[in-house]
């Protein structure tokens, strides 16, 4: 059994990789110390494993397209008094190998043996192809 676990979570009205990554950056979704966050209503019953190497992984359109380390869970709490968990992550997004994921709510735990490769060095650099040809592509298996 795997001592770690990922996330896989729907970017909900993100286009691309770069989008999700200007919204991280608007201030909107950051803590006191400058990092992105994502609250959720639920908190990881598997903390451990995801705080011990996991990632959360985005689905943009269908198709997962980047991650991004868990660094901790904080506590949130909103005006209407319920908690909630801030997923706290690195600044840093890792491109990934294009995978295709149905649709979901909430998010999922996603094992290390399942979760995209990083892309390599010589592939980060190409221009990121529109999400919908990602998604047709990873579909029939070419990405």
């Amino acid at each position: 059994m795997d001592k770690y676990t990922h996330l896989v979570k729907l970017s909900v009205g993100t286009e691309s990789v770069e989008d999700l990554e200007g919204w991280q950056r608007s201030g909107r979704s950051v803590t006191s110390d400058g990092l992105p966050r994502h609250v959720t209503r639920m908190w990881p019953k598997r903390e451990a494993e995801v705080l011990n190497g996991g990632s959360i992984y985005w689905v943009i359109k269908g198709v997962i397209l980047c991650r991004q380390k868990i660094l901790r869970l904080d506590e949130v709490t909103r005006e209407d008094g319920i908690r909630r968990c801030a997923i706290v992550l690195d600044r840093k997004v890792h491109r990934v190998a294009a995978t295709p994921k149905r649709p979901f709510q909430g998010w999922r735990y996603l094992a290390p043996s399942d979760a995209p490769p990083d892309l390599t060095a010589s592939r980060k650099n190409e221009d990121p192809l529109p999400a919908a040809l990602s998604a047709a592509l990873a579909e029939i298996g070419v990405l």
